[in-house]
C-alpha cells in the first residue's frame, strides 16, 4: 500500500509554488509521493490559448526532474471531455485497490467542494488535504464541508506563502520580462526554446488552477 497524493491544475505554466505545495504535503501528511497530475479540460473553465496539453505535460515532467517523491500522471490527458475529481479517484482507486489517496488543494477551492459532481464519492475516495492560511478559515471550512463525510476525511497542511500564479507568470513571459527563479529552470529553457506565452500583453485571462 502506497500514501499517494494528487495535486491536480492546469500547469500552465507549473511553476515553484506547486513544488512547494507536494513537498509540504508530502512532508507534513507521511505521503510516499505526490502525483502532478495536469488536467486536459478543466470543467468549469476553458484554458486559456496556451502550448497545448502535450507541452503542459513536458513541463510537469521536466518540472518534476529526477525527486523520487514527485511522480507525474496522465490519467486526465488520456480522457476525453472535463476532467471531475471524483471519475479520476475512481479509476485511481480501481487501478491500485491498497492506495491511501489524498487529493491536495487550496482553501478556496475546498470551499467550493460542496459544488462539484458527487463531493460525497469524493471524500469516501480520497482524504482532503487543504493548505491552511489561518484557524479561523480552517475552522469555517470544517463546518462547510461537515455535512459531506464523518470528520474523518479533511485535513490541513501549511506552506509557505508564496504569490505565484500560472497567469501572472504567462503575462510577465508575454511582457518580455524573466520567469527563472519562479519556475524551475528546466522548465524556464523550455518556455524559452519554444517561444511559448509570447504574445500581447493584457490579452492573457486567469484559470482556475485546479479542478473540481
Amino acid at each position: 500500500m502506497a500514501r499517494v497524493g494528487i495535486l491536480g491544475g492546469t500547469f500552465n505554466p507549473p511553476h515553484v509554488a506547486h513544488l512547494v505545495c507536494a513537498q509540504e504535503a508530502r512532508d507534513q501528511l507521511g505521503l510516499d509521493r505526490v502525483l502532478l497530475m495536469p488536467v486536459l479540460v478543466p470543467p468549469h473553465k476553458q484554458v486559456p490559448a496556451e502550448p497545448g496539453a502535450h507541452a503542459r505535460l513536458s513541463m510537469c515532467r521536466l518540472a518534476a526532474g529526477d525527486d523520487p517523491g514527485l511522480a507525474v500522471s496522465t490519467l486526465e490527458l488520456e480522457r476525453e471531455g472535463p476532467s471531475y475529481s471524483a471519475d479520476t479517484l475512481r479509476v485511481l482507486h480501481d487501478q491500485e485497490p491498497g492506495d491511501e489517496l489524498t487529493f491536495i488543494v487550496g482553501g478556496d477551492m475546498a470551499e467550493s467542494l460542496p459544488s462539484w459532481r458527487e463531493p460525497r464519492e469524493v471524500l469516501r475516495l480520497a482524504r482532503l488535504a487543504v493548505t491552511q492560511r489561518d484557524e479561523l478559515r480552517a475552522e469555517q471550512l470544517v463546518q462547510t464541508l461537515s455535512p459531506l463525510h464523518d470528520g474523518s476525511r479533511v485535513t490541513f497542511f501549511t506552506m509557505p506563502r508564496l504569490d505565484i500564479s500560472s497567469t501572472d507568470l504567462r503575462q510577465r513571459i508575454a511582457e518580455g520580462r524573466p520567469i527563472r527563479h519562479l519556475v524551475p529552470g528546466a522548465v524556464a529553457d523550455e518556455i524559452a526554446a519554444h517561444g511559448w506565452y509570447r504574445r500581447a500583453a493584457g490579452a492573457i485571462p486567469t484559470e482556475q488552477e485546479h479542478h473540481a
